[in-house]
């Protein structure tokens, strides 16, 4: 077979199956394709080609026993926030050094026990902190995407930028990731891909380095609405390690693509057209409308009014649990550590050194908002805010089966445009916000190309525990949008 890594993840699958073509030879074109763009996209920080090569190789000796399962040989790419056993996970932060685990996040472990192989680690904003992944201690992930006519280095998103460039420059299959604020959506709207956050619980994040723990959830990049929703199968399950973890029975969410989504009403609401929308966002989510009631959904109007307040909530609600949660890192139990006279003095320096402008800035704003006087004025009214914004959307949802609006208020805009702006930069999270703060599945599509020819996608919303119907109205989106663009090779 040729262009082995072009294949969707559902393909080359079938093709493992099929015996066309055997885990290692797969494995050997991926590491292949990342050797020679990563040095341009700086999508991966660790690439494990003997670790891969070895899972390569027992996943096609257990075929040739007859013991297969789901995922079995299918190389994917991890996210440096998920701990992976004897392999190199810093969240790419300086502060953790060289830290190596000795243990397996349980959504990797998820994975592995289906038989995947894990071709490396993908870079990343420091500790999930970005939304263009400018804050690696590894430096800036670039998009393989670019404006037609330019040269300009384009941002992949954040915080996931690693996983989201890697798949759509086909180093991967496809890709985990994490969503705290739209980490997984806004990449996947930047690059052409598709990213599904979970229902918070879905996942569990034992072993996956924290940000904001009431936030944080796991979720897949992939190349398909179908291939996310093979790969959100395998990474779901209870684990009695997280006392967050739900413990519901996982479906097998790729039955639901390609299901009618005829009757179906579609929630659309008027708060997401923000003032300054840029008029081909505004025209994308019209089309996209119209596709769904081609498809046979009854679009209806809906308001959730406490939208406007979701970003200042969660720019508080998030630092908060950041600075408790980075509260560990302190160079005495593990990670880098620079010496000082005495104990304090050492805390001062590691951490000085250690964390990046944004993550201290988060930290500090985190620190402020919990701090005896501003507790009450701030964290507890962003919590009493972040119900009300859940209670819209369980009002919403009471007449709705989902909701349509746009993933990102633009396209992949240059590295450094942003950076010099932090207001601006949280702006980027404007449309995901709010299904973090109320725990909500979100999928991103891509269902466009702007004026300079890069993608957009839009954000289908579903109900708590509901991803099936998400993966439907998806599937239909991605069907009449037709979505076949790929950025040039030109690494």
């Amino acid at each position: 077979m040729s262009d082995l890594t072009k294949l969707t993840l559902s393909d080359a699958v079938d093709a493992l199956a099929a015996k066309k073509v055997s885990s290692v030879e797969l494995t050997d074109a991926f590491l292949a394709a990342i050797d020679k763009a990563n040095p341009h996209l700086n999508a991966y920080v660790v690439v494990a080609h003997d670790k891969a090569r070895a899972m390569a190789k027992a996943s096609d000796e257990r075929r040739a026993r007859g013991s297969t399962a789901p995922l079995e040989g299918a190389p994917l790419g991890i996210k440096d926030l998920f701990c992976t056993e004897g392999v190199r996970s810093t969240a790419c932060s300086a502060i953790l050094g060289e830290f190596t685990p000795t243990y397996e996040s349980t959504v990797t472990a998820n994975l592995w026990r289906d038989g995947a192989v894990m071709l490396g680690k993908l870079n990343m904003d420091e500790f999930a902190m970005g939304s263009s992944n400018e804050t690696s201690c590894f430096g800036n992930v670039i998009n393989p995407w670019r404006a037609r006519n330019s040269n300009a280095t384009l941002t992949s998103g954040g915080s996931s930028g690693g996983s989201a460039a890697a798949t759509a420059a086909d180093l991967c299959l496809a890709a985990t990731a994490t969503d705290t604020g739209g980490s997984i959506r806004q990449p996947a709207s930047f690059t052409g891909t598709v990213g599904i956050k979970p229902t918070y619980g879905r996942c569990s994040r034992w072993g996956i380095v924290a940000f904001a723990s009431s936030l944080d959830q796991a979720g897949p990049i992939a190349k398909t609405v179908k291939d996310a929703a093979i790969m959100l199968t395998s990474m779901c399950g209870h684990d009695p390690k997280d006392s967050t973890s739900l413990n519901v029975d996982t479906p097998d969410f790729a039955k639901a693509v390609g299901k009618s989504v005829k009757g179906l009403r579609i929630g659309v609401p008027k708060e997401y057209r923000v003032v300054g929308m840029p008029a081909e966002i505004d025209a994308l989510w019209a089309k996209g409308i119209q596709q769904l009631k081609d498809a046979g959904c009854e679009i209806v109007p809906v308001s959730l009014p406490h939208t406007k307040y979701a970003l200042p909530t969660y720019y508080i609600i998030a630092p908060a649990e950041a600075s408790s949660n980075l509260a560990r890192y302190d160079g005495m139990r593990f990670g880098a550590r620079k010496p000082g006279k005495d104990l304090n003095e050492t805390y001062e320096a590691t951490r000085a050194a250690g964390f990046g402008k944004e993550v201290q800035r988060r930290i500090l704003i985190g620190t402020y908002v919990l701090s005896a006087g501003y507790y009450d004025a701030y964290y507890l009214r962003a919590q009493k805010v972040r119900s009300r914004i859940a209670e819209d959307f369980t009002n919403v949802f009471a007449t709705v089966d989902a909701i349509l609006t746009p993933t990102a208020p633009s396209a992949a805009f240059a590295l450094g445009e942003k950076a010099g702006d932090p207001v601006q930069m949280y702006l980027n999270d404007i449309f995901t916000v709010t299904t973090n703060l109320a725990g909500l599945p979100g999928i991103s599509v891509p269902a466009g190309v702007d004026a300079n020819g890069l993608p957009l996608g839009l954000q289908v919303i579903g109900k708590a525990l509901d991803e099936e119907t998400v993966f439907a109205v998806a599937a239909a989106l991605e069907d009449a949008a037709g979505f076949t663009a790929k950025p040039g090779a030109w690494w």
